[in-house]
């Protein structure tokens, strides 16, 4: 799947990836009911779990008004010597933010999970 496409819980899962969590665990969370999708990690809708990356990353954002009226975000990233890493958009800071992180680790096409597309 193209990175710019990903979003909800293919975003999150692709985000869970880079950050080395045990993706086995949480795709039983994913398939384990109501009560335990709860538990999953939602880096492209919670700020507490998504803001933190954007930090550590230093990731920038920039709202854009494409149309009139309508708002879409631009996330870039560089690396800590200055070097261009990945630019994404999206229709939340949250959202394009996180496409640029997982852009910066796994690169513009990821493979997804087919329950999670």
């Amino acid at each position: 799947m193209k990175t710019f496409e990903l979003t909800g819980l293919a975003l999150d899962w692709a985000v869970a990836k880079c950050e080395g969590e045990n993706l086995d665990y949480w795709f039983e969370k994913f398939t384990g009911g109501a009560d335990r999708r709860a538990l999953l990690t939602k880096y492209s809708s919670n700020w507490a779990q998504g803001g933190p990356i954007i930090e550590r990353e230093k990731i920038t954002l920039a709202h854009l008004e494409v149309e009139e009226g309508a708002i879409w975000w631009e996330a870039r990233h560089f690396d800590d010597a200055g070097k261009f890493r990945s630019l994404e958009y999206g229709p939340t800071p949250l959202v394009a933010s996180m496409r640029c992180y997982v852009a910066s680790k796994l690169g513009d096409d990821v493979e997804i999970p087919e329950g999670l597309k």
